[in-house]
């Protein structure tokens, strides 16, 4: 009896409300090949300003950040879902909640020069409902000792 009330309290839930974040959002962009050319001008576009940032030279041990800014210029809801560094040294974050069309954003990048020697590049790869599913953003230093 209990299941029945639940499944019948599942049904009865409130219909999201226009622009709220749906299922329907995220795209499979691996698949978007054999898409439509109508669906593929549904899609959301994520357009960067700048794929790259040079900090330039920096003393060891600085904590370095930089704001990678962007705009959805597609036609539905944009969603980052993964923003990963290629090492521990640098740490991102995306924004958390859906960028509208039309709308921008930005994805911190955190870079710790503790450790790091000479001319440095680190990349964070950014994943989203676009396509081609992933970018990639590139941060690098000249690290020199602090002695």
């Amino acid at each position: 009896m209990a299941i029945a009330v639940l499944f019948i309290a599942g049904c009865h839930r409130k219909a999201a409300k226009e622009g709220d974040f749906t299922v329907k959002d995220v795209h499979i962009p691996q698949t978007a090949n054999g898409m439509s050319a109508k669906d593929a001008e549904k899609m959301p576009v994520i357009e960067f300003e700048k794929t790259a940032y040079d900090f330039g030279e920096v003393i060891e041990g600085e904590r370095l950040t930089y704001a990678f800014k962007f705009k959805n210029t597609g036609k539905s809801n944009l969603i980052i879902y993964s923003s990963e560094a290629t090492c521990g040294c640098t740490t991102s974050q995306p924004p958390k909640a859906p960028v509208r069309p039309g709308e921008s954003g930005e994805i911190t990048v955190t870079f710790d020069s503790k450790g790091q020697k000479g001319n440095v590049q680190k990349r964070i790869l950014v994943g989203a409902n676009t396509y081609p599913a992933e970018t990639i953003l590139t941060i690098s230093a000249n690290v020199t000792s602090s002695k």
